[in-house]
């Protein structure tokens, strides 16, 4: 499958496949919970309400399946696209297939916004915490920008380095305002730093998915350049690619995405790793279908890892980064090993 062609009937077709395995992980989903709305329950609502036009379910049900679950859902992937989108495109440009949107620091600089912002209890204002969140992790982009560039470009190790450097810097902050906080606040943050889907709303749907649809956009345009870009930066040049500034776009947008979803639902780990590896080992290395397949099945990944970590465990949710982990850990081990052999 790896040898097929790329040819925009199979981008669509793919494309096409996934985004309706995205629908239906989304119905299961919204259909899955604790409060027993089931889809005879829906069914029998639908059937009884068609003729008036209207689904017949009581308000208390409805206000579960379309103001609480449906934006979850819708908000998991979001965050999902977004995280498998950037990851796509750190392992291009570092050339590493260990890169994800956290290794450069993005997470660690957001976290450290958000946790500043919780202990001043910004949670008080619309948008608060989020957007500390999101100014820490643009701070942060821009430090390991400057750090990681190399006579106006980008060098991929000293880039690689100086994330690592500022995601360990930031750890220690992270774990410095954890051994000084209050209980309840200390809660607040450890759940925040696995992922938090419990806050989504219609406001923060359309805020993120406004930006991560501009993100994507600009990615995708570049999905040309980053094909030669991988076999080579030399041969890109050659073939009238400007590596320098695609490089720094790229670079932006990815971060941009990765700081817009990090700092409205926490950290959330593999995602941005195991997807891509898992679309490129089914579908090839071209990014004109390794892109928007990353982008649907990373939201499908994450709307089924938030589903199982809202209804696993009666009366308490896990954060959704725990589930990512517990999924992701093993099938990276697995893939290490199986490329060793």
């Amino acid at each position: 499958m790896k040898k097929s062609i790329v040819t925009p009937s199979r981008i669509m077709g793919i494309s096409a496949l996934l985004a309706v395995v995205f629908l239906v992980v989304g119905v299961v989903s919204v259909l899955t919970g604790t409060a027993g709305i089931g889809a005879a329950r829906v069914l029998r609502g639908i059937v009884s309400g068609w003729r008036e036009g209207y689904l017949a379910l009581d308000p208390s049900e409805k206000t579960i399946l379309f103001s609480i679950r449906l934006p979850r859902i819708i908000f998991a992937g979001i965050v999902g696209a977004a995280l498998s989108t950037a990851g796509v495109v750190f392992q291009a440009l570092l050339r590493n297939p260990l890169a994800d949107p956290y290794i450069l620091g993005i997470s660690g600089g957001s976290a450290v916004g958000a946790i500043i912002g919780i202990l001043l209890g910004a949670s008080a204002v619309p948008f608060g915490i989020p957007a500390l969140a999101f100014l820490g992790a643009v701070l942060t982009v821009a430090l390991v920008f400057v750090v990681g560039s190399r006579e106006g470009g980008l060098d991929s190790n000293t880039l690689l380095l100086a994330g690592v450097i500022v995601n360990a810097f930031f750890s220690a902050v992270i774990m410095f305002f954890i051994s000084t906080s209050s209980s309840a606040d200390l809660h607040t943050i450890t759940f925040w730093l696995m992922g938090d889907m419990s806050l989504a709303d219609g406001d923060k749907v359309m805020l993120m998915g406004l930006l991560l649809a501009a993100g994507a956009g600009v990615v995708y345009c570049y999905a040309r350049p980053l094909n030669l870009i991988v076999t080579g930066e030399e041969t890109a040049m050659q073939l009238g690619v400007d590596v320098k500034r695609t490089k720094i776009v790229l670079f932006f947008a990815a971060s941009l995405i990765t700081a817009v979803a990090v700092s409205f639902s926490g950290m959330i780990g593999f995602v941005g790793l195991v997807i891509p590896h898992m679309m490129r080992m089914a579908l090839g290395t071209d990014h004109r279908l390794l892109l928007p397949a990353s982008f649907l099945f990373g939201a499908s990944f994450m709307v089924l890892a938030d589903t199982i970590a809202r209804v696993v465990f009666a009366g308490m949710e896990l954060p959704v980064g725990v589930v990512t982990a517990l999924c992701g850990a093993p099938y990276f081990v697995y893939l290490l090993r199986t490329r060793r052999m």
